[in-house]
């Protein structure tokens, strides 16, 4: 009996028997690919599975390669795992492809051979931009290909101790006819190179892109395929940026990584909290000190806000670096509690430095902030603040408060405004406060 095909999305797998221009079911375009059918009444013998018992399950700890650029490796979570796909992201310009080319000239530096794909670049254009970065190496390989068929196959013979691939956008899979970029080709690239990763243990690194909205480029399953997703942050026209780990099934996906852009590539900053908060203009109304908790890091920052005149319109109100939802709340409680009166007037927010914020423990520096601009009366110079705000305007305990006082003990603080119930650390004080308006009386008088 003769085999019939049909046609199955690659985006949402809706299955149609004829091709479609776009699909029915997702509205994605030219993501429609032929798959053959198995004849009807053609049984297929089911291949049986060879079950381990948990016990003796062998290989759980995984090693470690360090990238030899630290920031990197306390986002990854210690370092490369053997077999680890890693999927790097980022807006254009924002120094992606500096960091995995670093990344590969540490590693062969120290006498590791890396091979470094390039799919957008030729070799001479990547040799010019690595001689910027003091790249000289010879144990770094690199490549401009575009068919993943060849990069599989270079990767297998060459046996590197890590690939990278800049980028998944632009390699392509011979057997596909869309283009390269395209949905159905993004995934079977990913696919076929996370296969030569899990089946020759070698950590590969995916540069991918980035849509207009912020999130990555291609199809929703290529999260799904990797094992890490890490995020690079930051504004081509600021200096630092920021990486983020978005998943990662071998560590913790709270750490943060601090760069700074320089003329000779991307530098570590050992210190962000000073980073942050060094140039915090002294005596302004409207900022506050936030000791917040990134991953296994207390880091300062500044929380910086603008309450503007009473307008006849609709107020404005604005937030870059913390969710608005949860400043829209601040701006309830401060209301009802507290008094502020915010009715008619434009407030705005913002978290220097381009670092987002999203643990509770912000609130109360959000709130001291927004009443400060709208008194006018700066804040206490060397204080800062956390706390979680309730609803019936009590400031709540926030994890880890012994860290985040040690940390601006450190940078020469004098006083901590936190929950009642928090302890106490050396060379600061404690300011103890129950609920919201209690807070701002000690602040600002």
């Amino acid at each position: 009996m003769a085999s019939s095909s049909h046609f199955i999305c690659t985006s949402c797998d809706y299955r149609s028997a004829k091709w479609l221009g776009r699909c029915p079911s997702c509205g994605a375009w030219e993501t429609m690919t032929e798959r053959e059918a198995r004849p009807r009444g053609v049984a297929t013998r089911a291949k049986r599975i060879e079950a381990t018992p948990f016990p003796d399950i062998t290989g759980s700890d995984a090693q470690r390669a360090s990238t030899g650029i630290e920031e990197l490796d306390r986002v990854l979570g210690g370092g490369l795992v053997a077999g680890a796909v890693i999927l790097l992201g980022g807006e254009p310009g924002v120094g992606k492809s500096t960091l995995a080319l670093q990344a590969a000239a540490a590693m062969a530096a120290a006498g590791r051979r890396v091979l470094y794909v390039s799919g957008e670049e030729s070799a001479a254009q990547v040799r010019r931009r690595g001689e910027r970065l003091d790249v000289t190496s010879a144990e770094l390989l690199v490549a401009a290909e575009t068919d993943v068929g060849a990069v599989v196959a270079g990767a297998r013979e060459l046996a590197p101790v890590l690939v990278v691939v800049d980028s998944i956008q632009a390699v392509r899979c011979a057997e596909i006819g869309s283009l390269p970029g395209s949905v159905a080709q993004v995934r079977e690239s990913a696919g076929r190179i996370v296969e030569l990763a899990k089946s020759s243990a070698i950590p590969v690194v995916l540069v991918g892109h980035v849509t207009k909205e912020g999130t990555l480029a291609g199809p929703r399953v290529l999260e799904h395929l990797v094992d890490v997703v890490v995020q690079f942050e930051g504004q081509r026209h600021h200096a630092h940026r920021v990486l983020r780990a978005l998943k990662n099934r071998f560590g913790a996906t709270d750490e943060l990584g601090v760069f700074r852009m320089t003329d000779r590539g991307l530098a570590a900053v050992p210190d962000p909290s000073e980073l942050f908060v060094g140039q915090r203009p002294v005596g302004a109304p409207g900022s506050a000190v936030l000791p917040a908790i990134e991953g296994s890091r207390p880091l300062l920052l500044e929380i910086q806000a603008l309450v503007g005149e009473p307008t006849q319109g609709t107020p404005r109100r604005s937030a870059v670096g913390v969710d608005s939802n949860r400043v829209a709340m601040i701006l309830a409680v401060l209301q009802r509690r507290a008094g502020v009166d915010l009715v008619q007037r434009d407030v705005f927010v913002n978290v220097t430095g381009g670092v987002s914020v999203v643990e509770p423990a912000a609130d109360l520096a959000v709130a001291a902030a927004i009443a400060s601009s709208a008194s006018g009366a700066a804040l206490p110079d060397r204080w800062v603040v956390a706390g979680e705000i309730g609803l019936t305007g009590e400031v709540r305990a926030v994890s880890r408060t012994d860290a985040r006082l040690r940390e601006a003990a450190r940078l020469g603080f004098d006083a901590a405004l936190v929950p009642e119930s928090s302890p106490t650390a050396e060379g600061i004080e404690r300011i103890p406060v129950r609920r919201l308006d209690q807070a701002l009386e000690r602040l600002l008088g």
